[in-house]
């Protein structure tokens, strides 16, 4: 079945399209949550919780906006974001072992295979550094764009310009590439 058709049938809350798009989106979306959130249970509840919110607000989505896939994968997001700023993520994060840590070090200043989870890194890799550094604080740390200023000692005017242009360029890279 065509993706437009499958998608309006989702819109139109139908519970074998549900079933499909889960089965379709679930592994890129929970590795999205996953590199945010870093911990496969809570990684796993966020991706419920979208699923629901994305079936409770599917009118809301529209294809002239862009792909289902990345309306999806922006709920994901988000709500991975919201989930470490909440309270309870934090006090459950205080008393962490070492381990946790010793993760977060090894992994968290380069795009690594972890990051891969959605098979955009062989695009991202090919954007010039500054692209690079931006798009990986933004999309894949889950940093806010003040976050991204103070982190790169650059004006929050810059961190936005240059987020919307290496978009846009990783959008060509990607239509360039048959996707």
């Amino acid at each position: 079945m065509p993706l437009d058709a499958l998608v309006e049938r989702f819109k139109q809350k139908d519970e074998k399209a549900f079933e499909t798009l889960y089965n379709m989106y679930s592994k890129s979306m929970h590795g999205v949550i996953y590199n945010i959130v870093r911990d496969n249970d809570i990684a796993e509840e966020v991706m419920q919780d979208v699923f629901v919110k994305a079936w409770h607000n599917a009118s809301s989505y529209s294809s002239e906006k862009g792909r289902f896939f990345t309306w999806i994968l922006n709920i994901s997001r988000n709500a991975a974001i919201d989930k470490t700023r909440s309270k309870n993520f934090k006090n459950s994060k205080q008393n962490l072992n070492s381990d946790f840590f010793v993760d977060i070090l090894e992994t968290s200043d380069s795009l690594d295979n972890s990051t891969d989870a959605i098979g955009i890194k062989k695009f991202v890799t090919k954007l010039a550094e500054k692209c690079k550094q931006v798009i990986e604080l933004l999309y894949f740390k889950g940093y806010t764009q003040s976050e991204v200023s103070e982190t790169l000692d650059m004006p929050i005017g810059t961190v936005k310009t240059r987020n919307r242009q290496c978009i846009q360029e990783l959008r060509t890279i990607v239509l360039k590439n048959g996707y």
